[in-house]
Parts: structure tokens; sequence; C-alpha cells
């Protein structure tokens, strides 16, 4: 069982941004099994626990479950609104009655693309740690960087705010003029990772597109453009979800070998 901060599980669902979930719950909006929370510390299972904000279940399926792709454009709020600055969103995008929200985030610089759906359960599914589904990016970076330093980034281990990276699959694509284009897959979800090892190595981020989620990729669809994702596309999406989490624990659980 993995217990997670309330305020935490209740962003990742959409609900608002983080500091606002905290304030949901000290207003006593929040009930945990029928219990209300005022507390901030409460840590729930979003899997088993059911979580009602302003009298609605947080991972309740609607009548009609909604998937869409966005084409997120630099300078869009990846968030379902922004009460405080009014800035517009990606949910201000789509044009669908349900109230749908985004699954993960694309800082306001990047652009690419971003699931938006009512379906909670596989955002949570989808954002947590454990799910190690693949997101591919394009990224232009600052200069040429070297082999040893696009090593470097493979192998992992580079401290961001006090945690250690993951592996990474790094890869030339192609200059541009004194910058380079890279191919850059992780299977973790840390906020600003592509930017912050870019930066720690030498060479900032100055453009920066996802273009897959597992299964899923951008294709031909331009930015600020955004539809529904097909029957066969979810399926593939959840089963994707479900091989990478057995593959990670088939990792972890593998004896090391012994050096011959």
């Amino acid at each position: 069982m993995t217990l997670e901060r309330l305020q935490k599980v209740m962003a990742h669902a959409g609900v608002a941004s983080r500091r606002a979930c905290e304030a949901i719950i000290q207003q006593g909006r929040v009930t945990v099994n029928g219990k209300v929370v005022t507390e901030l510390g409460v840590k729930v299972d979003p899997h088993h626990d059911e979580i009602v904000v302003d009298g609605r279940s947080l991972f309740r399926q609607a009548e009609k479950p909604v998937y869409i792709i966005l084409n997120k454009p630099a300078g869009i709020l990846s968030a379902a609104s922004d009460e405080q600055r009014g800035r517009k969103t990606v949910v201000d995008l789509v044009d669908v009655p349900e109230r749908v929200y985004p699954v993960g985030r694309l800082d306001l610089p990047s652009q690419g693309l971003i699931l938006l759906t009512n379906d909670g359960e596989l955002a949570q599914q989808i954002t947590h740690p454990s799910s190690h589904l693949e997101k591919e990016y394009q990224v232009l970076v600052s200069g040429h960087p070297s082999a040893q330093t696009l090593a470097r980034w493979r192998q992992g281990d580079i401290e961001v705010e006090g945690k250690p990276t993951a592996p990474a699959v790094v890869e030339r694509l192609n200059p541009e003029g004194e910058n380079f284009w890279l191919k850059i897959i992780l299977t973790e979800g840390r906020k600003r990772q592509i930017r912050e090892v870019a930066k720690i190595l030498g060479h900032p981020v100055l453009r920066l597109e996802r273009i897959r989620i597992g299964p899923l990729k951008l294709g031909r669809l331009k930015p600020g453009h955004w539809r529904h994702l097909s029957p066969a596309e979810v399926h593939r999406l959840k089963e994707s979800i479900k091989l990478a989490r057995q593959g990670a624990t088939a990792s972890t659980r593998a004896p090391a070998r012994r050096a011959s």
C-alpha cells in the first residue's frame, strides 16, 4: 500500500494547485472515508480511500470517460485553472462539456503532448512515480554537447533538488547553428528535470517539446489543437502502464549478477 499526502493526490487529480488544495483541506471541504479532514499532514491511499471534495468523489468515474490529447503551446499553463493570476490554461483550449483536467504537467515555456481526462484513476496511475511510463522529448540545447556529456546524462545519478536522476535515453538528432537538437526519453516525471540537468551539464534548454507519452504520439497535431483518443488508443495506454510497472518491478527483484 502506497500512502501519499492528501494535497498531493488532489493536485494530481486536477482539483487545483497543491497550495490551493491545502487551503481547500483547511477549509473543511474534504472528507476521507466519510471523515472531514482539515490537517495537512494526512496521508491517503488513492487506490482504496474514498476522497470527496465539495461533495464530489475524487476518483468516481464520470458517466462518460473522456480522454483528450492536446498539443500545448508555449506560454499556456498546465493546470485546470489559475485563480490567483488568471492565466490561460490547457483546459481553456479544450471545448468539451465534461470537466477535464491535465494529467501531469509541462512547464510554461515548454510545449507538446499533454493528456486531459476526467478519469481520475488513470490520471493517478500515469503520474504516480511507480508508473515508469516512457515520455519522449525533442530538446534544443545551447551548444554542442560532447560524447562524454551525453554519456553522463544517459547514466543518470545527477542530483536535482537533492535526489539523483534515473538513467535516460539521450541521443543526438541534428545541429541548428551553434545549438543542437536531442531526443530524450525519461521514465520518471520530476519537475523541470530536463531543464535542470541540461543546465547542470552546461547546455541550457532553448526549446522543449514532448512528442510521446507511452504509446501515444503527438503526430501532426498543431500547437493549440486537440482531439479525442480512440478506444484503441486508451486500451494501449492502459496496457502500457501495466507493462511498464511490471518491468520496473521485475528489474528491482532481479538478483545482481556476480562479476566474472
